[in-house]
Formats: C-alpha cells, structure tokens, sequence
C-alpha cells in the first residue's frame, strides 16, 4: 500500500539529510508503528506518505514514495485527500471550523460526499471517540485531548484507506487512549485500514503493531517485525526494558505474556522491599510555598473547579492526572494566577512559572538563539543558561531554527528550558513528556529532581503513567473538578488499573513500579541475569 523506494529527505538549510536511503513496504491491512528518539525524523516520514514533505514543508525529496500506485511527486497533497487521512502531533493546526460537528463534517464536505452519509457518518465517530456530548461545542473550548480526538475523528470521517497519525494519544488520558487504540485496531482488523503510527509512549501501542520502523539519528530506517527491531533499539517501553535485562525470549510486547514469562521473578522478589521509584530530596521538615483554598473556576455556566484545596511544598514533585477535561489546566492557570478564578484564594512563597499544553503560545521570536538569550536576559542568569537547559532535554537543535520548524517535542523542550531558566520557586508544567521520548523523559525528572532538591515545589500535570510513576512523590487526581485521591505516588497509581505502570501489572501484587527500582535492588544485573 505504502512504498519508499530509496527515499533521502533534505531541508534546505541543512548539511545533513533528515532521512537517508529509506527502503520499505507497507502492505495493506498493516498497523506500522513509527519509533525512534526526539526529533530524527518521525513526522517527515509520516509526512511524506501524503506528499506534505516536500510539497507543503520545503525541501527535496530523492527517490519515489508510493500510496496505493499514486506518486508524491506528481500528485499533490490534495489528490490524496480520499486516500490518505492524517493527523500531526499539534491537532488545533489541523482545524479549520469553530465548532466540533462542523469539523468532522468538513473533510467530507470537500469530497462532496452526500449529505445524508456525513449524517450517518458523524454519529460513528462521535460515538466511537466519545465526542457526542460536545458536538456543538467550539473547538477552542475543548481540552487537549478532546482536542485531539476531534481531530481523528475528523480524520476517520472521510473513510480513507490509509490513517497516518503523528502522536495520536499524546493528550489522552490511559482510558481515552485505549478507546482510541482499539478503534484503530478495528479499523485495521475488520475494515483492512493501512495506519502508520507514530507514538513515544509505546507501551500504550506496541502490542498492536504489526512492524515497526525504527528511524535513527543518522537518518536510515531499519524495518521489520516488532520483537526483533525492539531488541536491538534505543528507545523502547519498560515491558521490553525489563524482557530484555531478564533475558526473555521471545520479548513480550503485552503485559499478558510479560507476567507469563516473570513469575519466576515475582517469586524472587517476594518478600524484598522496594527502594523508592522517586527518592525523597530531604529529610528536612516540609515547608509550604503554595496554599490553594475553595478555588473554583466557572467557563459561563460551566464548573471547572469546585472548592478545590490544595497545598505544596518545597521539594517535592507532584503529579496532578484525571480523565481528559477533569479541570487539571485550569487548576494550573488558576494556581499561577494567570487563568481564571471565580472565588478562593491562591497564596505563594515566590514566583509562579507555567508551561502551556500548547507551548507554542509563549514564543514568539524568530530563532531558537534568539528566545533562549531573550530567556537568559529576562532572568538575569549567566548566558547560556538557556541553553544549557534545552541541550538537557534535546539535542542537536540549532540556534538558527526558526521555532515553528521544530518538531512538537523540540519545541516543548524549548519552553521548558525558558520557563525553568526563570528558576521559579513553583513550577506548573502541564503535559510536558508530549512529544519527548524516553531519554528526554529521564532527562526532564532529573532536571525536577534538581529543581526540588533546591527547594522548588513541581507540579505536573500529565497522563504519562510511567513519568509519573519514576518521576513523582505524589499524586493527585481530579474528576469532574474536584480531588478525589491525593498521596504517595506508589499507593494511588497502584490502586488504579488504568494509572498503574507496566512493571506494577506485571509484578503484581507485589509493589514495584520500574525497572530502575530493580535494578537498584540487584532483581537482575546489567548484563540481564535474574536473581
């Protein structure tokens, strides 16, 4: 269905080609997951599999992409309009109506598709992704992730016979995106749909995939079955981390086949406690920098937040999760005092930094250079504190690059290294692992743990139950805009199937929930011995 034949992609301004000599087949009815770290290539190569790259994003393609026997060289984006549906990592770019039915209706309505099959068409897919209690609601007031679900779904509504899709659950909480996950498998499985799939956090899509092409940093992609290209990669999720340092063979890519395979690990460890996932960075007395009482945030006649109490405290981090549009952005802007707050009080020991869901908003210059000396000088540090920051997170990001050339991850490590160059004593970052693969994930908790262990308060809010399992002490969760469940990370994550990371359902019940703990613990050696 999708060919690349010896396929080299070079954008102007750059020695290098973003990827090189790229050879393989796609074939009909396949779910093809696209892996690799931070910015090597992904979203060029789910680009190029429409025509967006070359003919929309610059640059010169050598050698011939194929969908279904149409040629991106001689056919334009729009002639695969009926073909090819594609969702990119920053969904709002893609929209083009104000309201959510007026979106899903738009694509179909360019095809000149009969009115009563777009009818038809739009209650499966609200129905399918959840959407049909918001259809008339403005895009603009919708959360991330029904945000990014309208976005699919807008995509699906067309009926194409290739889904490409960049980051599909990026904004999703654990439940949304098992929704959306199982509705493209069905897609795959029952209609023989072509999906090419693009995600970083893979343990929520691995086991789906029928293979798997793995971009590296020098641009050439390997592909091939999912097992065996997992086995040789950088960039993999716990449960093939874990297969491999216990030396499972075959890997397991379903928590199914991990617990088969660890029972003798499980018996090993019982008994032996865990270190913690996340340290405790003092043994100092708390002391509070942030005090929230009775906030309550109203979008007119909608409640956000009902009398939320909330306190922090310097050094520690807290996780804030709950099912997409529980009110945990507007718990953010309303505790940094920028957002919204109809009544309550918020008071503070210091200043208040926020990272934006959308961290495009807050840039607004024209080189990545450029916003990280204006970061440096607005804060009054050292130049090239900024700097210092992003190259933590990411590499190979260039001072020339304008920001919006930057993949969705890039450009939230920028942000992320301007906020945190501010050094405030309460940072609030809201989804910050979207788009960052599991190196820069490391990476972001060391720099909270840093953070932390000089007497910052961290909140973050996220969906990522991995990060927060490694990353956090605490947890607190919202539902319907107010707190149902605040403590330690390891018993609330634990108690939830949904929020439990992947090393917690597969030694369950015993109360580990990463493999670093293990490893810590001498559970196997690095070279893969078990005890």
């Amino acid at each position: 269905m999708i060919t690349f034949d010896r396929v080299t992609i070079t954008y102007a301004g750059r020695a290098e080609p973003v990827l090189r000599d790229v050879n393989f087949t796609i074939a009909a009815g396949e779910l093809c997951l696209v892996v690799g770290a931070t910015g090597t290539g992904k979203s060029t190569l789910l680009g190029a599999a429409n025509g967006l790259v070359p003919h929309f994003t610059g640059g010169t393609l050598h050698g011939r992409v194929t969908v279904d026997g149409r040629d991106t060289r001689t056919s334009r984006p729009r002639d695969f309009a009926d073909l090819v549906g594609i969702v990119t990592q920053d969904p709002l770019a893609g929209c083009v109506t104000d309201t959510l039915e007026e979106e899903l209706a738009y694509g179909m309505e360019q095809l000149a598709i009969e009115p009563s099959v777009m009818r038809k068409r739009i209650e499966e897919v609200l129905d399918v992704l959840g959407l049909a209690p918001f259809r008339s609601r403005a895009l603009r007031d919708l959360s991330a992730g029904q945000l990014q679900r309208a976005a699919i779904g807008a995509a699906l509504t067309a009926h194409p016979s290739v889904l490409v899709l960049d980051e599909p659950t990026s904004a999703l909480d654990p439940t949304a995106a098992e929704e959306v996950l199982s509705t493209v498998t069905r897609l795959v499985h029952d209609l023989g749909m072509t999906v090419m799939m693009a995600e970083h956090r893979l343990e929520r899509v691995v086991q789906y995939a029928d293979r798997v092409a793995l971009v590296h940093a020098d641009g050439h992609v390997e592909h091939g079955d999912p097992r065996a290209t997992l086995a040789r990669a950088t960039v993999v999720p716990p449960i093939v981390e874990l297969g491999r340092a216990c030396r499972w063979d075959p890997l397991p890519l379903s928590v199914r086949d991990a617990r088969r395979d660890a029972a003798p690990l499980r018996a090993a460890l019982d008994g032996i406690t865990p270190p913690p996932a996340c340290a405790p960075v003092s043994d100092e007395p708390r002391v509070g920098v942030l005090k929230a009482r009775d906030v309550v945030v109203r979008y007119g006649r909608v409640v956000a937040l009902r009398n939320v109490d909330i306190d922090l405290w310097a050094g520690e981090i807290v996780a804030l999760t709950g099912r997409n549009g529980s009110g945990k952005s507007s718990l953010l802007w309303a505790l940094h005092g920028a957002g919204p707050r109809a009544s309550g009080s918020v008071t503070t020991d210091g200043g208040v930094g926020l990272v934006p869901h959308t961290p495009s908003d807050v840039l607004y210059l024209e080189s990545v250079g450029e916003e990280l000396a204006q970061a440096d000088r607005e804060a009054s540090v050292e130049p090239g504190t900024a700097r210092a920051r992003l190259d933590a997170l990411v590499s190979n990001v260039a001072d020339s690059t304008h920001p919006r050339d930057l993949s969705e991850g890039q450009r939230l490590a920028l942000v992320l290294a301007i906020q945190l160059t501010e050094n405030p004593t309460v940072v609030l970052l809201d989804e910050p692992t979207r788009g960052l693969d599991y190196d820069a994930k490391h990476a972001l908790a060391d720099i909270l743990r840093a953070l932390a262990a000089r007497g910052h308060a961290v909140m973050v809010s996220t969906h990522d139950v991995e990060f927060v399992a490694a990353a956090t002490h605490r947890v607190v969760v919202l539902a319907d805009g107010e707190i149902v469940a605040d403590g330690p990370t390891a018993d609330v994550v634990v108690a939830s199937p949904a929020y439990a990371p992947q090393v917690a359902k597969i030694l369950a019940p015993l109360p580990w929930l990463t493999v670093s703990q293990l490893a810590r613990a001498g559970a196997f050696s690095l070279d893969g011995a078990t005890p």
